[in-house]
């Protein structure tokens, strides 16, 4: 995940928000077409992070912290429906979701 952009209908511009900027981002990794269940989830912006790890000291281990404040996702298998979406909320609340559909040839 590299940022969002989001278009603002009521002036016609798109705003761009770097991977840092972004609020939060979801994956599921084994996207229906209908229904969004979330996998894996991200808050890169290390502020939040910093709050909530001081609020669970000694509670969650602060490696756990650092890999879901990034912007790259946990490996996963691809699932039934071969079909990834992500979502990314930027930091007014705006959310965009893209799909992508997985390969599922192996090469060696």
């Amino acid at each position: 995940m590299e940022g969002v952009d989001i278009y603002n209908p009521v002036d016609n511009t798109v705003n761009s928000a770097g991977a840092d900027k972004v609020a939060a981002w979801f994956i599921d990794s084994d996207y229906n077409g209908r229904d969004f269940c979330i996998t894996q989830a991200f808050f890169p912006d290390k502020k939040a992070w910093d709050k909530i790890a001081r609020d669970l000291k000694g509670v969650i281990d602060p490696e756990c912290f650092e890999k879901f404040s990034g912007t790259e996702s946990l490996p996963f298998p691809a699932g039934e429906h071969a079909c990834v979406a992500v979502k990314v909320i930027d930091p007014r609340g705006n959310e965009v979701m893209r799909v992508h559909a997985l390969r599922t040839e192996r090469y060696t």
